[in-house]
C-alpha cells in the first residue's frame, strides 16, 4: 500500500527503510510532550489522516507520524531507548510478528481492548492488538467464470491450469495466506498445494492485487488473488481502475471446513515510548465506534469492533465466515510458507 521519496544518504542505513510521507516531522529529541503522541505507520498517509485527525479533536492529543513502507520495526529497535515511537500500526501480521521477534513492543494491560477485539485477532500476551480487518479473496471474470463460490484449495485444481494470476509469493499478504495453510494442513500437504497452484498459473507473479484485476479484465487470466479493500477502491475512488473492477467479481473463498482467510491492521505499544500514556490512548480510541466506522466507510476494511457494519460495497461481496484461526497461529507459519515458496520455485 505506502510508498515514497527518500534522501540518499540515509536510506543506505537501512536499505529497508523507505521514509514515507509524514504529516507532521516526528521531534529530533525523544522527549515526551503530554499533548502528542508519534506513530511510525505502515498505513499511507491519506489513509490515516482522518483517524489521526479525528482522534485530535476528541482527546486534544497532537499525532506525529512516520510513514514508511518496511523496516520501521527495524528502526525502532535500533533508536533503541532513544526511540520517539510510542505506537507501531502495520498492515499485516507479518511486521506485528517481526516487531515482537525484535522485542521493540511492550505488553499492553486494557479491559477496553480486551472487551471489544476477538481474542484470535489480538496477541496471546497482549503485544499487539487488531485495529481492522481484511480478507484474502478471490477476483474472478464476470464473463468467463460462472460460479460465485470456490475453495483455497480449489486453486490448486487442473481445472484453472493457466488461468490463475497473482502476485509474488513472498508477498507479506501472500505469504500470510500460505502460512494459514501450513496451519490447516501441515507442511507437505501445503507443499503439494502450492505446486498445484503454481501449476495454474497463466503468468509469473508479479505486480499487485490492482494489476491482478487488470490482467483478468485483459483476458491474460480468469481468476486471481487479491485482498478486498483493493477492489473496493478500484471501483469507487479510482476512476483509472474502476473498468478493472468492472470486469471482475469477487468470490469469499474458504478452506474446506474453516473458513475465509483473514489478515489485520494492527497496533503495538513500544518498549520505550516516552508517550505511553497517549500511546495506549490512541490505541484503544482505535477500536472505538468512531474510528471503527472510519475504517470501514474511508479505507473499505472490516470493522474489529462488533456492531459496526462494513462499507456497502464490502458487504455486496456476501457474508463473511471468517477463519477462526488465530491471526497468532498463521504469524507463527509464516516462516515455514516462505521456506516453501523457495522450495516449489513459486516465483520462477
Amino acid at each position: 500500500m505506502p510508498t515514497r521519496p527518500r534522501s540518499s544518504s540515509s536510506a543506505r542505513i537501512s536499505s529497508a527503510i523507505v521514509v514515507a510521507a509524514t504529516l507532521v516531522a516526528v521531534p529530533p529529541a525523544a522527549l515526551a510532550q503530554s499533548g502528542e503522541v508519534n506513530v511510525y505507520t505502515y498505513r499511507e498517509a491519506k489513509l490515516v489522516a482522518p483517524l489521526f485527525e479525528a482522534f485530535t479533536k476528541d482527546t486534544g492529543i497532537k499525532v506525529n507520524t512516520i510513514s514508511a513502507s518496511s523496516g520501521l520495526e527495524q528502526r525502532i529497535a535500533t533508536e533503541g531507548a532513544n526511540s520517539p515511537a510510542d505506537v507501531l500500526l502495520t498492515v499485516d501480521i507479518g511486521r506485528l510478528k517481526e516487531a515482537i521477534d525484535l522485542g521493540v513492543a511492550q505488553p499492553i494491560k486494557s479491559d477496553v481492548l480486551d472487551k471489544v477485539v476477538p481474542a484470535q485477532y489480538r496477541d496471546p500476551n497482549g503485544l499487539w492488538y487488531a485495529a481492522s480487518a481484511r480478507a484474502r479473496v478471490v477476483y474472478a471474470s464476470k464473463a468467463r467464470v460462472a460460479q460465485n463460490e470456490i475453495t483455497y484449495e480449489e486453486l490448486a485444481d487442473p481445472k484453472w491450469k493457466g488461468r490463475v494470476c497473482i502476485r509474488s509469493g513472498q508477498n507479506i499478504y501472500n505469504n500470510a495466506l500460505f502460512a494459514a495453510a501450513v496451519a490447516h494442513y501441515g507442511e507437505a500437504k501445503a507443499e503439494e498445494w502450492l505446486k498445484g497452484l503454481k501449476a495454474n498459473l497463466a503468468q509469473k507473479p508479479s505486480g499487485g492485487d490492482r494489476e491482478v484485476a487488470r490482467d483478468i479484465a485483459a483476458g491474460k487470466c480468469d481468476i486471481g488473488v487479491g485482498n478486498t479493500y483493493y477492489w473496493a477502491l478500484m471501483s469507487e475512488r479510482e476512476p483509472d481502475k474502476k473498468a478493472w473492477a468492472e470486469a471482475t467479481k469477487v468470490i469469499l473463498p474458504t478452506f474446506q471446513g474453516h473458513g475465509t482467510h483473514m489478515n489485520v491492521s494492527g497496533v503495538i505499544l513500544a518498549k520505550n515510548a516516552p508517550n505511553k500514556a497517549n500511546g495506549l490512548k490512541l490505541i484503544e480510541w482505535l477500536v472505538g465506534e468512531q474510528a471503527q466506522k472510519i475504517y470501514a466507510d474511508m479505507n473499505f476494511e472490516y470493522p474489529i469492533r462488533s456492531g459496526v457494519k462494513p462499507h456497502a460495497v464490502i458487504a455486496a461481496y456476501g457474508e463473511l465466515a471468517a477463519d477462526p484461526l488465530p491471526i497468532a497461529t498463521i504469524a507463527d507459519n509464516k516462516k515455514k510458507a516462505a521456506t516453501l515458496v523457495d522450495k516449489v520455485g513459486f516465483d520462477n
